[in-house]
């Protein structure tokens, strides 16, 4: 008679340590995938301002009032430096101006353009069109949009995607909205007067 025989299983001592191996490399990988997207999430910044105060003349297309070219430089101290401030003290430097294709707009910008070494660009009028241009070519940087009264609440609102942004009055000149477009979150809004 023969005597049964035993089979024994082997298991490979090796399999657990490749298991944890595979699931650390998993770990790693996702974590390094993650700081390379945390590390290219910026931050897009579109300022929009009003042109500044026009002077009192007829026609359609009014210059600016001494008024209104004392904000044009208040505007360009804000962002450019000021001379009593210094050039450190901006509170940003846009890359970019996009202006109307008005007289007042461009000479509300001009101060700044000037200090920045910026040629202001003459955007196109719809708010859809000028927020998709910004979105393609500066994204991560800051950028100075001059528009009027009945175009800077819709600008702001369609940059930001936030649709509560208020109308402006007639005598409304010294208002500044600073538009946050992180890639990371939602879009934020400070009002500001200047």
């Amino acid at each position: 008679m023969n005597s049964p025989s035993i089979t024994r299983r082997r298991r490979p001592f090796m399999a657990p340590v490749w298991l944890l191996g595979m699931l650390a490399a998993g770990v790693l990988l996702l974590l390094a995938g993650s700081l390379l997207y945390f590390q290219r999430a910026t931050v897009t910044t579109v300022i929009v301002v009003r042109h500044a105060e026009k002077a009192a003349v007829e026609g359609t297309d009014p210059p600016l009032s001494p008024l209104g070219v004392e904000r044009a430089q208040r505007l360009a101290a804000l962002f450019g430096g000021g001379t009593k401030l210094g050039a450190d003290t901006a509170l940003g430097r846009p890359v970019a101006i996009y202006v109307s294709d008005t007289r007042r707009s461009q000479q509300t910008a001009a101060p700044l353009a000037e200090r920045l070494g910026v040629v202001p660009v003459v955007a196109d009028s719809d708010p859809g069109a000028l927020a998709e241009r910004i979105e393609a070519e500066h994204h991560g940087e800051m950028v100075l949009v001059v528009g009027h009264s009945n175009t800077v609440p819709a600008i702001v609102s369609r940059v930001s995607g936030l649709a509560a942004v208020p109308p402006m009055t007639d005598d409304e000149y010294g208002t500044v909205y600073i538009v946050s477009l992180p890639s990371l979150g939602k879009a934020a809004i400070l009002r500001l007067d200047f």
